[in-house]
């Protein structure tokens, strides 16, 4: 059965002049346009496609959008009009935001985190209403766990960020050396479930977030300056004193531990925050 908002692998059951057909089952047959079609597949073979409605009907494409149904993204809006905003999804349709869906009203040239979901004609729409879609299940995560983070909000105590498409959990702004933004999709960890069900997470596997006091203070020392300092195990104590206060010895030793768990890249004018 063909699945809306989802990529199938469909059989080519016929060739026509505008492209191929595949079987749709109960939907019927779904043209594949020629300029989609892969090279070298034919009548009999089967193709991976990603399902959406046109203004035609059922319509199927090779090139999937930046999300598919049940996950979220953050996309930029291209149009407001009377019903919705028009978000840029990486497909010639673009995916409508009705206005029942937005939490306030959406802007043409920003970005927002959204779910992709299906309205009650079976249409793809999306939701900036993300709440409503999360949690709904137990966290079953095991600390130090690698998940997928979608940032979201900025808070007090750090930043929101979605869960593999599924929680919500927080990265505390004190325990982040690397600059991240709402919108960016990046891996992180599970650093403890709180007894409430809250999620802490990290940036870093678990035991490596903090790695002693000299270290951390060459790591904040970087954020502060960009990702880049001008010193290096070759640089005179004194430098080294007014940078950190510390001993060159000490220095020496958490820039050691740093680049031992790749946290940072010794180059020949000085040392570099990785990632």
């Amino acid at each position: 059965m063909a699945e809306i908002g989802r990529l199938n692998r469909l059989r080519i059951i016929s060739d026509g002049p505008a492209g191929l057909y595949l079987d749709g089952g109960s939907d019927g047959d779904i043209l594949l346009l020629r300029k989609q079609v892969p090279e070298g597949v034919t009548v009999g073979d089967e193709v991976e496609v990603f399902l959406y409605h046109d203004e035609e009907g059922i319509a199927a494409t090779t090139t999937p959008p930046r999300a598919l149904l049940g996950q979220f993204a953050t996309l930029k809006v291209v149009s407001v009009t009377h019903i919705g905003a028009f978000l840029d999804w990486g497909l010639p349709k673009d995916l409508l935001v009705p206005l029942s869906e937005q939490k306030a009203e959406m802007q043409e040239g920003r970005r927002y985190v959204v779910y992709i979901n299906l309205d009650n004609e079976g249409r793809l729409v999306a939701s900036a209403k993300v709440d409503k879609f999360l949690d709904r299940w137990p966290a079953n995560y095991q600390e130090g766990q690698e998940v997928d983070l979608l940032i979201c909000d900025r808070t007090d105590l750090g930043h929101k960020a979605i869960i593999n498409h599924r929680h919500w959990g927080v990265l505390y702004q004190n325990e982040l050396f690397k600059n991240i933004w709402p919108g960016d999709s990046i891996k992180g960890y599970i650093k403890k479930i709180r007894d409430d069900g809250k999620i802490d997470l990290t940036l870093h596997q678990s035991g490596h977030e903090k790695l002693g006091g000299v270290a951390d203070k060459v790591l904040e020392k970087l954020v502060s300056s960009g990702g880049f300092l001008p010193v290096h195990d070759k640089s005179s104590p004194e430098t080294i004193y007014t940078l950190f206060g510390e001993s060159k010895k000490s220095f020496k030793s958490a820039i050691g531990i740093l680049y031992k768990h790749r946290r940072i890249t010794i180059e020949a004018d000085g040392i570099r925050l990785n990632g």
